[in-house]
């Protein structure tokens, strides 16, 4: 077996629960948070020993990030208050990145079951929610002061609009701000929308909410609205009562990839437009090859949230939805990969007009036999997305791009399952 390569940073990591939901609190060196952050406006490039900024607000923020930067430089700098930051969205799209290679993650530590936050690269993963001003200060403050550690509170996967709903909230209540304005540097807006004005993503959190508390729906009360890890407390508790759990951020990830290949895109759109309405997308002329693009554009939402609904009750008709704890079927990893199920039978679906229950348990009836509960999925902390994807794949026949390899250690594993 391959070793497992070092990460380009790690350090140890608290563990915080609050209702919003869990974050950890680390400690980062400034050069490197420099490195790996950004928001919607700035991005910190360096120059030598340096950093420079590059964005569209470096001229309004200038004066007040140079008199950061002077006390950075004094003897008595010290910024006790965290830096907020939403791990694991992509600069370019905006998406959760998938590629468990580049995710940060929290591990186990062998001692006193200690927490360790990893950062396999350096990529530019995570949007600053809160704290810029302190952080970019740095580029204005003597290079030696870069290596200075800088207290961070990291959310694993949080929902784009739940960090506008943080910034808000924290800016709103301890210093005047225009409530509006701060939703608008996310792109949110803090006063219901109509709902032919929602980005892709706003739509994919109501479709989440309603399928955490509709009666009837194979979510109903099972949708956290943070990501944890699969060992964390909170997820513990809920095993005991039987009951699996799964982070808005899943849910709400799995339902945008239906409506958009570029949630930022369509989210600066519609607020940068003179039409802010989902028809302005249409004029753009844009092809986006995601399955239930045009459903979202005709405002058809009902429609999407019965696809979603009908496609998982289904695989819970089939599967049953009382999954044993350590079903692989109900982890993270497995409701991301019956996403991307849904996404390919989503297009026909859609092309026979059939977004029924029974046409869905026609398509995967194939599943009934089997238990993602035996240990051979555990692989689960690594490649388990793509092996979950391959395996469901296989098992309803649809096409993977398998070498003869995978494909027996595959058709191996779904025969262990089947025993």
């Amino acid at each position: 077996m391959n070793a497992k390569p070092e990460p380009w940073f790690s350090t140890h990591a608290i563990r915080i629960e609050q209702p919003l939901g869990i974050f950890y609190a680390v400690a980062i060196p400034a050069r490197m948070l420099l490195d790996i952050t950004y928001t919607d406006r700035l991005t910190a490039v360096q120059e030598g020993d340096t950093y420079k900024l590059r964005g569209s607000q470096r001229e309004l923020r200038e004066n007040r990030l140079k008199e950061i930067g002077r006390y950075i430089g004094t003897t008595e700098a010290a910024f006790p208050n965290s830096i907020i930051l939403a791990a694991n969205y992509s600069l370019d799209d905006g998406l959760i990145v998938e590629d468990e290679s580049r995710r940060w993650h929290i591990e186990e530590m062998d001692d006193d079951d200690c927490l360790r936050l990893v950062i396999p690269t350096s990529d530019r993963l995570a949007p600053v929610i809160d704290g810029q001003h302190r952080l970019f200060g740095f580029t204005e403050a003597p290079s030696d002061r870069l290596d200075m550690p800088v207290l961070c509170s990291v959310f694993i996967d949080l929902p784009k609009p739940y960090q506008a709903y943080l910034f808000a909230t924290i800016n709103s209540t301890q210093k005047p701000v225009d409530r509006s304005q701060t939703y608008e540097l996310f792109g949110y807006n803090i006063d219901d929308e109509p709902a032919e004005e929602w980005s892709p993503e706003k739509l994919a959190v109501f479709l989440a909410r309603k399928l955490n508390t509709d009666p009837g729906s194979p979510f109903e009360g099972r949708i956290r609205v943070a990501a944890e890890n699969d060992f964390s407390l909170s997820r513990a508790e809920a095993r005991r009562e039987g009951r699996w759990m799964v982070s808005t951020a899943t849910i709400v990830d799995g339902i945008t990839r239906l409506l958009t290949t570029s949630p930022k895109r369509d989210a600066d759109a519609l607020r940068t437009g003179k039409q802010r309405a989902r028809e302005h997308l249409k004029s753009e002329g844009r092809k986006d090859k995601a399955p239930l693009r045009q459903l979202y554009l005709d405002v058809n939402d009902k429609v999407v949230l019965s696809a979603v609904r009908n496609f998982f009750n289904a695989v819970f008709r089939i599967c049953g939805s009382d999954q044993a704890p350590d079903s692989y079927l109900t982890k993270t990893v497995g409701i991301h990969a019956l996403f991307d199920t849904l996404r390919i039978l989503a297009a026909s679906a859609l092309e026979e007009k059939n977004f029924s229950e029974e046409w869905f348990t026609r398509r995967l009836e194939s599943l009934g036999d089997m238990n993602f509960s035996i240990p051979e999925f555990q692989e689960a902390s690594g490649q388990g997305r793509t092996l979950m994807k391959n395996v469901l794949f296989t098992v309803i026949g649809l096409e993977t791009n398998m070498n003869e390899e995978k494909v027996e250690e595959i058709n191996a594993l779904i025969a262990k399952a089947r025993e």
